[in-house]
């Protein structure tokens, strides 16, 4: 992270002074150099907000790199993604038992799995929940509350009810 510094000399020109008015509060003792992050934006330009598939596809993505989550949603969303994704011009969906909730500075998602058989479950939703945090914070730097995991079904090499429903 790029760090600007900053001083408590007084500015000499106006627009020094300005931009000195629109960063941090910071305290320091005199002759004291204090590090100011250099992407400190003041909230009064503008406001950003993050719509709810955006946080979805976030964590639907991040869940997704988890090695042993095998696919996503209960048997009858799966089944009908599945119908969906023959269609053509269809695509998997990137949200398929995915659930947010976004407000202004918080998130918390839902999340429904499938894993592989053999896999320590408890693990599993572990490195699940951290990865999905980790990403969430870092691209949105939304504070994530809460992330649900429920395992609907296990997938046994060779069951014919989710074949071709691999998460890739």
């Amino acid at each position: 992270m790029s760090t600007a510094t900053k001083t408590d000399t007084a500015a000499s020109t106006p627009s020094a002074r300005r931009a000195e008015d629109r960063s941090p509060a910071v305290a320091a003792q005199p002759g004291q150099e204090v590090a100011v992050p250099a992407f400190a934006v003041p909230a009064d330009r503008g406001r950003t907000s993050i719509a709810d598939p955006v946080v979805g596809k976030i964590a639907g993505m991040a869940a997704r790199e988890v090695p042993g989550v095998y696919a996503f949603g209960g048997s009858l969303t799966r089944a009908l993604g599945a119908v969906r994704d023959r269609v053509p011009g269809g695509r998997p969906s990137v949200t398929r038992g995915v659930k947010v909730e976004v407000g202004e500075k918080q998130t918390a998602i839902d999340l429904e799995i499938v894993v592989e058989y053999g896999v320590a479950i408890g693990e599993l939703a572990y490195e699940v929940r951290e990865n999905v945090v980790s990403a969430i914070e870092r691209m949105t730097s939304l504070e994530v509350v809460e992330v649900n995991i429920a395992v609907t079904d296990i997938h046994i090499p060779g069951d014919e009810d989710s074949a071709g429903t691999r998460v890739e």
